[in-house]
């Protein structure tokens, strides 16, 4: 689970890299969310591309984040709480991040980032990472 109290939050965008790659079925419990998803695979015709999903408290939709996909969000309301089912143990060395702002990837976040964590800030370029091999 995790919370964040700020409307405007982003969070992401994360992944972990074989041999610890997983899937995660994700869901906001309370608040809303802009919940996005972008494909790194390698061998993907979609691989860069990205997809995004209103997850609330109201209409109880979960996201299923496959294998090679990024996930990230921005909260849309304050104290917003999440729950995440993985299908692996996290993985310190096998965790990635993909830059939310990379241009080439063009995500269009709904506001302006009030939030968002150091480590995140730092992720690299779409250019900059190794695709992931399944």
């Amino acid at each position: 689970m995790s919370f964040s109290a700020t409307r405007g939050t982003v969070r992401g965008l994360h992944f972990q890299r074989p041999p610890t790659a997983e899937m995660k079925l994700v869901r906001c419990t309370r608040g809303a969310i802009f919940d996005v998803i972008v494909d790194l695979r390698a061998s993907s015709a979609t691989f860069g591309k990205w997809h995004a999903e209103q997850l609330d408290d109201t209409n109880r939709s979960m996201i299923c984040v496959p294998e090679g996909f990024a996930h990230g969000f921005q909260t849309l309301t304050e104290n917003v709480e999440m729950l995440y089912f993985h299908s692996a143990p996290y993985s310190s060395k096998d965790e990635g991040g993909l830059q939310w702002n990379d241009p080439e990837v063009d995500i269009h976040w709904p506001l302006g980032v009030s939030e968002m964590s150091v480590r995140d800030k730092k992720f690299p370029s779409l250019k900059e990472l190794e695709p992931i091999a399944l």
